[in-house]
């Protein structure tokens, strides 16, 4: 891509899959970026050594999202990352990516599992843009990792469909109030993509496999990589007139 690559990005949930794909295409830009992780250390480390690998520089920030406190413990260790690697809390990248999954319908979700997902898909993207703006100027970039499974009919995972409709709200309204600032805010929203989440789940249904590699105009199943690419083009100078909006990054699946 043409024009000036971004310097700093945070992405959530960037120890393994699609977030890890999208930290390391952004390091492939030559950005630093924080590598942010709930739990698992040595997934963080490799995602950190993948994103150094691919010509960037990485950090890693752990703080598990839906606690208390885990914002400002992010937020804390963005900024001293950001310091301590480029000698300034500038933040030019904000990926929302982290988020959880909700496999139950009308007749088996719990108030638990709804305000989990909430608390997770929902609020944590919200209060941690809200932390972050202060990092952010002009030319900033804005990208919330949503679903398809908002915009057709997945009543198997309610709760979560509903989660990724409301993060899809929250970033065309965050795009009208942060126009005058010259940030942007988008969306991107996949469909089924080979993950860690799911593979486990497709080995064990291979039908279900089948079914949604067929559901795609090219007849095989999504990969991070297929992700993380619209996201860069969303992060790049390049989409500087592209606000508000969701990409649909589903392999034409429910054209």
């Amino acid at each position: 891509m043409n024009g000036p690559a971004p310097r700093t990005a945070l992405v959530t949930g960037a120890g393994r899959g699609i977030g890890r794909a999208i930290a390391e295409r952004l390091g492939a830009m030559g950005a630093t970026v924080a590598v942010h992780y709930g739990r698992d250390d040595a997934a963080a480390a490799q995602a950190v050594a993948a994103v150094r690998s691919a010509g960037g520089n990485a950090f890693p920030v752990r703080a598990e999202l839906g606690t208390p406190g885990a914002v400002e413990t992010l937020a804390a260790g963005v900024e001293a990352g950001l310091r301590e690697h480029t000698g300034a809390a500038r933040l030019d990248v904000l990926v929302n990516n982290a988020g959880i999954g909700c496999r139950a319908d009308i007749t088996t979700i719990t108030p638990e599992d709804l305000d989990r997902v909430f608390e997770i898909n929902v609020k944590s993207p919200l209060f941690i843009a809200q932390r972050l703006l202060t990092l952010m100027g002009e030319g900033g970039r804005i990208v919330n990792v949503s679903s398809v499974a908002h915009q057709v009919a997945h009543p198997h995972v309610l709760g979560y469909a509903m989660s990724k409709g409301a993060l899809e709200a929250f970033s065309r309204s965050l795009a009208a109030q942060l126009g005058p600032s010259g940030i942007t805010v988008n969306t991107v929203a996949p469909g089924l993509i080979e993950t860690d989440l799911h593979r486990a789940r497709l080995r064990e249904h291979p039908e279900e496999a089948a079914e949604a590699a067929a559901r795609t105009v090219f007849g095989r199943l999504g990969q991070p990589g297929d992700v993380a690419d619209v996201v860069a083009f969303l992060a790049s100078e390049q989409s500087r007139w592209v606000t508000g909006e969701c990409l649909k990054a589903t392999g034409g699946a429910y054209l």
